[in-house]
């Protein structure tokens, strides 16, 4: 298994610290990644589903797929009328022009650069969409930026491109704020593939940094509830 494998297939274990600390999305940003009308949406990598209901909350037909049966549990737990599949971006368990929207959160780094796009290609409908989305915590903020210290920032994860046989891509930031208290922080950390990977003493290091930043911190001491503010980073694109 390589690297991009093993990071992908490791929130598993974690299902439930991720439905508890991952943010969901901003609806500006779903907003200009779907297409117009009644789309058939599959939400390839769809996780836990934190960006699935949305879609589903708007009426849309959607389908997820995940190649983790763990975050499975969890989507189908929360979404119980939404088809979800095991599966992958390689190998998509879908028929050909069965979607008319393919919207990828927070894991197209981990799927491969070229059989990912072609095998998306082959379940969109003609002219069909793909949409990519990324929450990037904002490190202006004097505490994000000390937390992104401890934990490491996903930007070095980042692979926006997505080429053919897709059309030019358009990217486009939205910034906002998610309210969290400290639990839901712990739960955010825990949940990220780089700290899950970790040796059990590493990760409960890692964990006790962010205590102590909850406990010290001016923005944060004696708080039960803050604002995490975001970048959201939102990439899409049309089948040429």
């Amino acid at each position: 298994m390589d690297d991009r494998s093993a990071h992908a297939l490791s929130f598993g274990p974690a299902a439930h610290r991720y439905e508890r600390g991952r943010p969901p999305y901003p609806t500006a940003a779903l907003d200009w990644l779907l297409p117009d009308g009644a789309p058939r949406v599959l939400d390839l990598g769809a996780g836990t589903g934190k960006l699935t209901r949305q879609i589903h909350a708007r009426g849309l037909p959607v389908t997820a797929v995940d190649p983790s049966e763990g975050m499975l549990a969890e989507l189908r737990r929360v979404l119980p009328d939404v088809p979800a599949h095991l599966g992958s971006a390689e190998r998509i368990p879908l028929s050909d022009d069965s979607v008319d929207a393919v919207v990828v959160a927070q894991a197209w780094h981990w799927m491969d650069p070229v059989r990912a796009p072609a095998e998306i290609a082959r379940v969109l409908s003609p002219g069909g969409r793909l949409g990519l989305v990324w929450n990037l915590r904002d490190r202006a903020t004097d505490w994000v930026g000390r937390l992104d210290r401890i934990i490491g920032t996903a930007e070095d994860q980042l692979s926006p491109r997505i080429g053919p046989p897709f059309g030019p891509a358009e990217t486009r930031e939205f910034r906002w704020t998610h309210r969290l208290g400290p639990d839901q922080l712990l739960d955010l950390v825990a949940s990220r593939s780089n700290v899950i990977l970790l040796r059990s003493d590493e990760r409960a290091a890692v964990l006790a940094q962010v205590r102590q930043m909850l406990i010290t911190h001016p923005d944060l001491v004696g708080r039960t509830e803050f604002e995490l503010p975001y970048v959201t980073l939102g990439v899409r694109a049309s089948l040429a």
